[in-house]
């Protein structure tokens, strides 16, 4: 007998089988690709572990609980300490002063500063150093997590085993709408892209007037470019004027960047609340953690936290949402 079912393995299933299996628990992952992959929106994630930078437009508690994302993670896979740059043209300098006075744990840089953080992002005479923060990629992230479930005697399979199961954890995303009714979809798109000739060391974000857009380096002149935030739950293609702005915003840290190939287009759905912030809740006989918005690798390891807490010891942590009106009626 398992001691929890937990439906899903994107990056919270993962994170909070992780947690569990770590405290002695017997778990087993039901997911319909039983692994990690494109059904799954933390497949098509940036990995920015930038806890300060989300600050400028999060609430207090994501600043507070992603900043223990980063040495997590490093007990489970490979994380680049290289810190965030974020610079604007100088048209938009006004914004990255605003910017600056919505978050706190950065060093200001000059043109020669940054230059020598980043050569290959030439043209702009100010920005923003994020020391603390780190990165990752996230699908080396999610199959590190996979492989040492399955060494650990893990079984993640497309349909539940047969045989008595304890509590079950459902952490599906955006599926598990047809239970939690306030949860709604939000629309990314977000490309990879190779570019030969440009090196990046750390996430560079270009502050945009309508979108937050950012390039993640993943090794071999690979790249992550995203990403739009569209209040739909449509997952359809990518539109043509996100596409526009992203390859713009490319173009814009590095003209080189125009002769860059594509390599994938992705889009899905992240599964928001109306804070935008994680919430774990007990409905019935099943405990659902959702919610993760655009900061799935950030917020997951204490999302984890939480629902181990919670189906452990009963204690009740921040993310833990005991007075939904679901869980009264249920």
């Amino acid at each position: 007998m398992t001691d929890f079912r937990i439906l899903g393995a994107g990056v919270a299933g993962l994170a909070v089988a992780t947690e569990l299996v770590a405290r002695g628990a017997r778990v087993d992952i039901v997911d319909p690709m039983e692994m990690p992959g494109k059904q799954s929106c933390s497949w098509w994630a940036g990995g920015m572990l930038a806890p300060f930078c989300e600050f400028e437009n999060a609430e207090d508690t994501v600043l507070r609980l992603g900043q223990n994302a980063k040495a997590w993670w490093a007990r489970h896979t490979q994380v680049t300490e290289n810190g965030t740059l974020v610079v604007a043209p100088a048209r938009d300098v006004p914004d990255l002063k605003r910017f600056a006075r919505r978050t706190h744990g950065f060093d200001w840089v000059d043109g020669p500063g940054i230059a020598a953080l980043e050569p290959d992002v030439p043209g702009f005479k100010t920005g923003l150093y994020f020391r603390e923060e780190a990165h990752l990629d996230p699908r080396n992230a999610l199959h590190d997590l996979f492989l040492a479930l399955k060494r650990q005697g893990v079984s993640i399979s497309a349909t539940p085993a047969r045989g008595p199961v304890g509590q079950v954890i459902d952490c599906r995303g955006f599926a598990a709408r047809d239970v939690l009714t306030d949860l709604r979809g939000v629309k990314g798109e977000m490309l990879v892209i190779r570019a030969p000739d440009i090196t990046l060391t750390r996430p560079v974000r270009l502050l945009h007037p309508r979108l937050p857009l950012y390039i993640v380096p993943r090794g071999d002149g690979v790249f992550m470019l995203g990403a739009t935030m569209l209040e739909t739950s449509d997952r359809k293609r990518i539109t043509a004027r996100s596409m526009l702005e992203l390859l713009t915003a490319a173009y814009t840290l590095n003209p080189a960047f125009g002769e860059a190939e594509v390599l994938e287009i992705g889009v899905d759905v992240r599964p928001a609340f109306p804070d935008n912030l994680p919430k774990i809740r007990r409905i019935g006989s099943t405990v659902y953690a959702n919610g993760l918005f655009r900061h799935g690798f950030l917020l997951a390891p204490s999302l984890a936290h939480g629902v181990a807490e919670l189906v452990l010891n009963a204690n009740i942590t921040e993310l833990v949402d005991e007075d939904h009106t679901e869980r009264r009626t249920a």
